[in-house]
């Protein structure tokens, strides 16, 4: 990493969603982009998507499981396709999205692929995280930072559809809501209902509509349904007054909506019939994947015309949230830090930002955000190390250190054990008195506290051994590529 001369890295993207599998493959110019003799820094100044992948179907076994075999044979048929072995791959990702993330296999897919190849992000996708990703797949962070504006993302999936809102290119908000195109599973040849989730329970009794498995479906009911499920989309994203069912059916705390949105996108599988509509559609058409996605999608655009919302087209819609890769920037933290040497290396620690608009001087507002931050970021049962980014370069007195240090240790103390590691991040220079002053608030704590550094929600960080005799350590920030054209 020392050498001024680029170098390429190959990087790979895998999205294990709810109804799809997809593959992407890149290469990455990497660069330091630092002048003269400063301290390297290295950033992504080009990427070359080279391969995408068929959309396949994800395998699921008869038990309702994923089927492990079936998706890494489809995994490594792509990679054959690709012309390359995982040992060439450099950087990647890998995410477990929507209902696919809740299968109770799924973390023994994520162990799978971690040795596939070692240098791959593994994440196991909570509505937020899921949200942020398909924001920036679809384009939508790119538009509010270039617009300086808010854009808000409604990736619409299989089993769920995910809202990320961005402002100036940063996540400011998001949500999760139990609506998707597989909610509701029928065959094509005969019209009947083959599959009922359990939210989709919800919304028939919402209609007082009786469907069973194996009964045959009409397309006018059909039509009742996904615009039901349509007006709950829209009521989440605060378009439409919310009703009971959008309550029911959120997985995570609703939209602040604090703030005017100035654009709306959609993405997902769902968001190709968004935008490209079909005004007599017929019951063969709208159950052609067996299930209701395409009339969702034709319902959702219905309402959106009705309701006079116009929509933003994304650069992709259903392949918004396959990751092109972790793009690495190299940094060192300062030497104002506080480390435990025994704690370290850490590697793949995605990094949740409780804090949007600066940092609360206020203890019970810092605990509650932090708790909610954590909550929606991290699987509550996949806890085993956190990282918190604290934004901003702001002053702290000697009393503000104290009032965030407090508030920090409320809000995680009943989500983790004393003995887990907590990663601290700041943009300001003030690393090593706030890690000492949490430790003298509890002298168990295993915490590593860094600074002078910037991260952003979704990203990874790798943190290595201390070096000049302990006064920093290497960091590695890796945030998700996306294509980042023009969007219409």
């Amino acid at each position: 990493m020392a050498t001024q001369s680029p170098q390429i890295l190959q990087s790979v993207g895998i999205d294990i969603g709810t109804s799809t599998t997809q593959l992407v493959f890149s290469r990455l110019t990497l660069k330091n982009i630092a002048p003269g003799s400063l301290v390297p820094r290295f950033a992504i100044t080009d990427k070359d998507v080279y391969y995408k992948s068929e959309i396949h179907t994800t395998p699921i076994d008869t038990r309702n499981r994923l089927d492990i075999d079936k998706i890494f044979d489809l995994i490594q048929a792509e990679f054959d396709g690709a012309g390359i072995s995982p040992n060439d791959v450099d950087t990647g990702a890998v995410i477990i999205t929507g209902e696919t993330a809740r299968k109770e296999n799924a973390r023994s897919i994520s162990a799978r692929v971690a040795k596939f190849s070692g240098k791959f992000v593994v994440a196991t996708a909570g509505g937020k995280l899921e949200a942020i990703i398909a924001g920036k797949g679809s384009g939508a962070a790119d538009l509010s930072r270039r617009e300086f504006s808010i854009v808000a993302n409604a990736d619409i999936g299989g089993g769920t559809s995910n809202i990320g809102v961005f402002k100036n290119g940063k996540a400011i908000d998001s949500c999760c809501v139990n609506v998707g195109g597989r909610m509701l599973q029928i065959d094509k040849a005969s019209s009947r209902i083959t599959d009922i989730s359990e939210p989709m329970r919800l919304v028939l009794s919402d209609l007082n509509l009786e469907l069973r498995k194996g009964d045959r479906i009409s397309l006018d009911v059909l039509r009742r349904i996904c615009q039901r499920m349509s007006a709950v989309i829209l009521e989440c994203l605060g378009m439409i007054d919310p009703s009971a069912l959008a309550t029911q059916l959120l997985v995570t705390a609703p939209l602040r909506l604090n703030y005017k949105t100035d654009s709306f996108m959609m993405s997902g599988g769902v968001a190709d019939h968004v935008y490209s509509p079909r005004p007599n559609m017929t019951l063969e058409e709208a159950t052609q994947y067996n299930d209701m996605g395409p009339l969702l999608g034709n319902e959702l655009a219905n309402l959106c015309r009705t309701e006079k919302i116009p929509l933003v087209k994304p650069l992709e819609t259903i392949r918004a949230t396959v990751i092109g890769a972790g793009a690495q920037t190299v940094d060192v933290s300062g030497s104002t830090i506080l480390v435990d040497e025994k704690l370290l290396p850490f590697k793949d620690i995605p990094v949740a930002i409780p804090f949007v608009d600066g940092i609360p001087m206020d203890e019970a507002t810092i605990a509650r955000q932090v708790a909610q931050s954590i909550t929606s970021f991290y699987e509550s049962d996949a806890l085993e190390k956190i990282a918190i980014g604290l934004l901003g370069e702001q002053h702290f007195s000697f009393t503000d250190i104290q009032v965030l240090a407090r508030g920090l240790l409320k809000g995680l103390e009943p989500l983790v054990r004393k003995t887990l590691p907590l990663i601290i991040v700041l943009e300001s220079d003030v690393g090593k008195v706030l890690g000492q002053t949490m430790r003298a608030l509890d002298s168990q704590l295993n915490i590593v506290c860094l600074d002078q550094l910037v991260v952003a929600e979704g990203d990874y960080i790798d943190i290595g051994k201390p070096l000049a005799g302990g006064t920093v350590v290497p960091v590695v920030i890796k945030s998700l590529v996306f294509e980042t054209k023009q969007v219409e």
